[in-house]
């Protein structure tokens, strides 16, 4: 007899307010809820015209010569719209234009050519009211490296309805308010997504180096001024540090002038940039993406199938080189752990004589900071930062040399 061996836990949502993802969260065209009754008015109207072809690759061989047939998909929340197929022409025209009713700016329109490439455009970056004619590279990643199949010539406006509706939208969440209310647990999502097929999950080098890389662009900004303020402290500039204290004395005497000044900053900082702000909406970037420097082996190792259809050799290979970089990166992650766990132990007198020189430390520090002002503080605390190089030791400062000293759990672990 058949004996009962597990349960099925399910969770029924029947008033539409969640959103299927359907779609990557990264290429996403709407964020609506199920039911209907729960969308929102319209922000705006999307409108697409797909003119014409160039350069297309040849898919198929007639009469001797290289030839295509090709139409154009277009996607865009729940609407699929298809163009006419061009028969045997590597220049196809199509003049054909669609329009989408826009509920969030915040969506990608997907443009296709089938079979050759696919463009994809985020509203956002669009400028309301405003006609973009662009040639778009249809761009293949295949296992032997990145081909460029053709260009794709659109015209795109989006126009808003409303102006304060289109920027209210800004401060509203992206998803449905059922998602924040009753958020689905992190085995529905994946269990969404699997079913779904949103997006792959297995592991690609190209994309690991194309995200690391996209991190150290975020924090670009944060180096180069900490560069900078290095080179104000080492006084290369005495020019510019002499005006970098007489920017802090004046901060430090009126605070209240911080939080205006950090804003004017940014207000400048953003108007010199506008000069620099891109003429065309931004499409897929190849030198983002590692696409153009990727080894043949990493596509390779992309475009394998799961489970691995590869000899034992190939994959004993790249999985020594997977756990090189795991290795690196689980000593990274590791360092990071041990920074938070020695500020964490300053006071758990794992180390008795360094907890007792916080002890003390933190009893002055309180005695200090009662009894002086804190302008005070603050502007000796600054020039000493900045201080000459003649004032500087060579060798890290004490507070520096203490920290590197409190223990971590490393030498807990096996």
């Amino acid at each position: 007899m058949d004996k009962f061996s597990s349960r099925l836990h399910i969770r029924v949502s029947l008033d539409g307010g969640y959103h299927v993802l359907d779609e990557s969260t990264h290429y996403s065209s709407d964020l609506r809820p199920t039911a209907k009754q729960l969308w929102k008015p319209s922000i705006g109207l999307l409108e697409l015209g797909i003119l014409n072809a160039d350069g297309i690759h040849p898919t198929k061989n007639r009469d001797g010569k290289g030839a295509s047939d090709t139409y154009c998909v277009a996607k865009y929340g729940q609407k699929w719209v298809r163009t006419r197929t061009v028969l045997n022409s590597l220049s196809p025209r199509y003049n054909e234009q669609y329009t989408w009713e826009v509920y969030d700016n915040a969506t990608v329109l997907t443009v296709g050519v089938f079979d050759i490439g696919k463009v994809r455009i985020r509203l956002s970056t669009l400028e309301t009211g405003r006609i973009y004619t662009h040639s778009y590279p249809l761009l293949v990643l295949h296992n032997s490296g990145l081909k460029k199949m053709g260009e794709l010539h659109l015209a795109i406006r989006f126009s808003s309805t409303s102006l304060l509706n289109t920027m209210r939208i800004y401060s509203k969440p992206l998803l449905p308010k059922l998602h924040y209310l009753q958020p689905l647990s992190i085995m529905q999502k994946e269990t969404v997504e699997y079913m779904s097929d949103t997006e792959s999950h297995l592991w690609s080098m190209r994309r690991s180096k194309a995200n690391f890389f996209r991190l150290v662009s975020v924090f670009s900004g944060l180096l180069a001024a900490g560069r900078w303020f290095s080179g104000v402290c080492l006084w290369k500039n005495p020019v510019t540090t002499v005006l970098v204290h007489i920017l802090f004395l004046m901060l430090v005497c009126f605070p209240e002038l911080i939080v205006p000044t950090i804003f004017l900053y940014s207000f400048l900082i953003g108007i010199w940039n506008y000069r620099y702000r891109p003429r065309n909406p931004s499409h897929m970037n190849t030198r983002i993406s590692q696409a153009d420097a990727a080894h043949p082996d990493e596509l390779d190792e992309e475009f394998d199938t799961f489970p691995t259809s590869r000899s034992p050799e190939l994959v004993r290979m790249r999985y020594d080189r997977l756990r090189s970089v795991a290795g690196r990166i689980q000593m990274v992650v590791g360092d990071i752990a041990l920074q938070g766990e020695r500020l964490q132990l300053l006071l758990s007198w794992r180390d008795p004589r360094a907890t007792a020189i916080f002890l003390v430390f933190c009893l002055g520090a309180a005695i200090v900071l009662y009894v002086t002002p804190f302008t005070m503080l603050a502007v000796g605390g600054g020039f000493y930062m900045m201080r000459h190089p003649f004032f500087r030791y060579k060798t890290p400062s004490a507070p520096i040399n203490f920290f590197r000293r409190l223990p971590g759990r490393t030498d807990s672990m096996l």
